[in-house]
């Protein structure tokens, strides 16, 4: 009889305790999610390493481009942005210079298709700083400035606010013929003195609120419309608040003009009278019959 154990199978050789517990260590864990895959990572491509520096200066020409062309922007854009922000009835003729420092003549004209226009003696000369809100500006000319008019505009969601600078300014009064009608047709001559007290005005859904205080005197003023020279001197007061109002009113003179008048909403209502002392109604009479409506010895002004 052959022995019992002659065809079992031999039994591998048990692990030691160390080997065991170090396979435990190495194996995966019951419930263990699998390890990831290893995958290789292929070299960059050499035409994207060689092209890397390329793009990089090309950049970098792009931008020294847009930032040269924003400090060295001509004169003239600003001309243009001038013109149609005022319809025309502002003018900056032969602009030299940049946008932020130029100088130009200043010319005031009736608008688009208007053949009135006047210039202003000399040259406007202008100095702007971007501000994180807007821009402030340098303004001067020297032929009615002492010193140069500060004016900083506010950037607003819907909206701007512009503040000027107190100061004081004196200009010819003929310069105001270029507005044309009715300006061209009276031919002012004499001095216009601008003072400004805190003055500030802001656009708000397009109506414009005023603060502070402008003060225009007119003196020695003449028209060509009458031999008398001159006709007399005056007062024309602007006063911010809600709403702003505006008063003419009669310093001396012969022809002797009064009225008021106030904002409402972005239109200016204006009503006043003019009149001529009684020994010079014949050489007034031409005036009073184009300023306003004859009403007997006086002349009605009624603007909106």
């Amino acid at each position: 009889m052959a022995h019992a154990g002659a065809h079992q199978r031999p039994r591998p050789p048990r692990r030691s305790a160390p080997h065991a517990q170090c396979r435990r260590r190495l194996g995966r864990h019951a419930g263990a999610d699998p390890a990831p895959p290893i995958v290789a990572r292929s070299p960059r491509p050499r035409a994207a390493r060689e092209a890397a520096p390329w793009l990089w200066a090309a950049a970098g020409a792009v931008l020294g481009l847009l930032l040269a062309v924003t400090l060295f922007a001509p004169a003239r854009w600003l001309a243009a942005a001038v013109g149609n922000a005022t319809g025309g009835q502002l003018l900056l003729d032969d602009p030299r210079g940049t946008v932020w420092n130029g100088s130009a003549q200043l010319v005031l004209t009736g608008g688009a298709g208007s053949h009135d226009a006047a210039a202003l003696p000399g040259r406007l000369q202008w100095s702007l700083g971007p501000r994180i809100d807007g821009v402030a500006a340098r303004l001067r000319a020297d032929c009615c400035m002492d010193r140069p008019l500060e004016v900083q505009a506010h950037l607003r969601w819907g909206g701007m606010r512009v503040d000027v600078a107190d100061g004081v300014s004196q200009w010819p009064a003929s310069v105001v013929a270029g507005l044309g009608t009715p300006f061209n047709t009276l031919q002012f001559d004499g001095d216009l003195r601008l003072s400004t007290q805190g003055l500030s005005v802001e656009w708000a859904a397009g109506r414009p609120q005023v603060r502070g205080r402008a003060e225009l005197l007119a003196l020695r003023l003449a028209s060509r419309l009458s031999t008398l020279r001159p006709m007399g001197s005056y007062r024309i007061t602007l006063q911010g608040g809600t709403p702003a109002t505006l008063r003419l009113e009669t310093l001396e003179g012969s022809l002797q003009l009064a009225g008021s008048g106030q904002w409402v909403g972005s239109r200016l209502h204006f009503r006043g009278e003019a009149s001529a002392a009684p020994e010079r109604e014949a050489a007034l009479a031409n005036l009073l019959n184009i300023i306003g409506r004859r009403t007997g010895p006086r002349s009605i002004i009624s603007i909106g």
